[in-house]
């Protein structure tokens, strides 16, 4: 036995001896490799230990998240926000003690005048449903103020579309395709649609790459799509069409698309079709008699000049020619894959685009013939509730709905590579992303949202959100005290119910 056990140490001992000789080979290998090569200066200079700054730079931002960014400093979204959906979509316990981590003292920092006497529960009211495209043949009413927001079939998963179709349905919720299509997923999960019609017009698409008005009505004859979205233009990338990389056109996805697989989808930057005010209500009256339902657009704000010319074009052809609904993007919104120009320095935040055309349609007296959505990083109660008040009808999210999937923001959303399953195609990441459970937190998260926007409304003494005004919200400025939004935006304050 000891004979034995001798054996087996020597040859352990031989085989880590080999495995460190192979080891040093390989590094002396390494070593010459970058001694010789000419790309990258600094493994030129220092060669094998350069390769050591690449690899802590690629760690460096998945440690700064787990170890040593604070819970309100991370960009896009700080561990704070995503805590707290990440809490309200498994349904568990969404307070917190001791008092908050939020600074109250920058500039810019939104707060809400609370009533002396906030409304009981028993004098609240129940969320009503406002209608979208009175004129519509087939009219949209919907109560919620919360709903999903635009993700194409194609930057995220097939289980991921159709966990959220399923959550949606069960929250009383609407869903928006993206510019990617109408896919069965969506349909499957049950859920009330918003068929978005990029500047490719996937899914709609004819031969010629102008609207094919079959492909429209084919569409439009499933009940649940309850409303068509034409985008102008999003957030993260004005100016610039949908990016699919290759590795994510797969041949369902190529087929919904009407686009080669194995090919990267690139939109144009806009509608060839759509080049002035007339243009665009011309497609808006089109789409609208060919379909029956409520039609709108999706725009990035940049300035308030081509806002100014629609409305008096919309007056002069009189009220029905106006979009039902403007759905208005946050210069910081999200998307799968942009250039850094344009994600970086491009467009107007919501803050200042949003209270630009409520004030606009309310000088023309369109504020209640158009319904206002609002988008752009609306993924907790208080910036769903600053919205209101500012005057929008509804807010979407679309990363919101992604944490409550299980995104952990791990920024691979351009890629192939998803660990949570959420935006790849790769079966063997899809595969960690349970329907049946991921379904019931889109659901608790919308849910809980909406209940939370109703306990800030009844603070302020309004029975339901949609009652909250600009006066209810105050923001911070640089001497440090606090104004009413309706004194720094005393146009528009007349609400939207």
């Amino acid at each position: 036995m000891m004979q034995l056990t001798g054996e087996i140490l020597f040859f352990m001992a031989q085989a880590f001896i080999a495995c460190i000789g192979l080891l040093f080979l390989f590094a002396v290998a390494l070593y010459f490799i970058d001694r010789l090569q000419t790309r990258h200066t600094l493994r030129r200079n220092f060669p094998l230990l350069a390769r050591f700054r690449y690899l802590f730079e690629d760690l460096g931002e998945f440690f700064r998240q787990y170890f040593f960014a604070m819970d309100r400093e991370e960009l896009p979204f700080n561990r704070a926000e995503r805590s707290w959906v990440y809490r309200a979509a498994k349904a568990v316990d969404t307070t917190v003690a001791f008092g908050s981590s939020r600074d109250l003292r920058p500039v810019g920092t939104v707060l809400f005048a609370n009533c002396a006497y906030p409304m009981l529960e028993s004098e609240a009211l129940k969320t009503s449903a406002i209608t979208i495209g009175p004129g519509a043949r087939t009219p949209y009413a919907v109560a919620s103020v919360f709903h999903i927001s635009g993700m194409s079939y194609g930057a995220i998963s097939k289980p991921a579309t159709l966990a959220l179709s399923r959550g949606a349905r069960e929250a009383g919720i609407w869903m928006n395709t993206g510019e990617g299509g109408l896919s069965e997923a969506h349909l499957k999960g049950g859920a009330d649609i918003v068929f978005q019609i990029g500047t490719a017009k996937f899914g709609v698409c004819g031969s010629s790459g102008r609207l094919d008005e079959a492909r429209l009505r084919q569409v439009a004859s499933h009940e649940q799509v309850r409303m068509f979205e034409i985008k102008l233009s999003q957030g993260a990338k004005p100016g610039k069409g949908g990016i699919l990389p290759a590795e994510k056109v797969t041949p369902e996805i190529s087929v919904i698309r009407g686009i080669p697989a194995g090919e990267s989808s690139i939109s144009p930057n806009r509608h060839p079709d759509i080049d002035s005010a007339d243009d665009l209500l011309d497609m808006i009256a089109r789409i609208r008699e060919l379909t029956g339902k409520p039609v709108g657009f999706k725009a990035v704000i940049g300035e308030g000049e081509w806002l100014e010319q629609l409305c008096h074009k919309i007056l002069a052809r009189g009220v029905d020619a106006a979009p039902d609904f403007i759905t208005i993007d946050s210069a910081d919104g999200g998307t799968g894959a942009a250039p850094a120009s344009l994600i970086d320095y491009m467009g107007l935040p919501l803050h200042e685009s949003l209270p630009l055309v409520v004030d606009l349609l309310t000088k023309h007296g369109l504020r209640q013939r158009i319904r206002i959505i609002a988008s752009g990083k609306l993924t907790n109660p208080g910036k769903v509730a600053w919205a209101l008040s500012m005057g929008c009808d509804f807010a979407v999210s679309a990363r919101g709905f992604m944490f409550a999937l299980g995104c952990i923001q791990a920024l691979q959303c351009n890629k192939n590579t998803c660990p949570t399953g959420i935006t790849t195609h790769d079966e063997r990441l899809q595969r960690g992303l349970v329907v049946g459970e991921k379904s019931k937190r889109v659901a608790n998260y919308a849910a809980a949202l909406q209940r939370e926007v109703e306990t800030i409304a009844h603070s302020c003494g309004v029975p339901e959100p949609r009652l909250l005004r600009r006066e209810h919200c105050r923001v911070v400025r640089a001497d440090g005290r606090s104004v009413s939004l309706a004194e720094l935006y005393p146009a528009g304050d007349a609400g939207s119910a």
